[in-house]
């Protein structure tokens, strides 16, 4: 188990631990200024440096990097601002996330999940 401390980032958190579960294939666990990630059979463990790329390349994607500093303790990852910064994006609700309740699956698309879904009783 991985968490990711948010707390210089909570308006992006929502898209982050979309990204972030879907690359290295980890059930996600929302909080309010963090996330943790769980594998998804019981006796495998989450790569911590995958775990930092895929933040980085994120971070990359939305123009950020240059601006965040991704740094791990233990199993703690966190992301913090460098100059101070912040992203000013207006946060998306998690009732606006959609979470397969069989493998724990995470999307914004209600139609995404509902085909995700069909998959567990083919």
């Amino acid at each position: 188990m991985i968490t990711v401390d948010c707390h210089d980032v909570e308006s992006i958190q929502n898209e982050l631990v979309v990204y972030v579960a879907d690359q290295i294939g980890a059930i996600p666990n929302l909080k309010y200024h963090e996330f943790i990630l769980s594998p998804i059979e019981e006796g495998d463990k989450i790569d911590k440096n995958k775990v930092v790329t895929s933040i980085k390349e994120f971070l990359s994607s939305i123009g950020e990097q240059t601006n965040f500093a991704v740094i791990s303790k233990g199993d703690i990852v966190s992301i913090e601002s460098i100059r101070g910064k912040t992203i000013e994006r207006q946060k998306q609700s998690a009732s606006e996330l959609f979470s397969c309740s069989h493998c724990g699956h995470v999307t914004p698309y209600e139609v995404v999940h509902n085909m995700h879904q069909k998959i567990h009783y083919l």
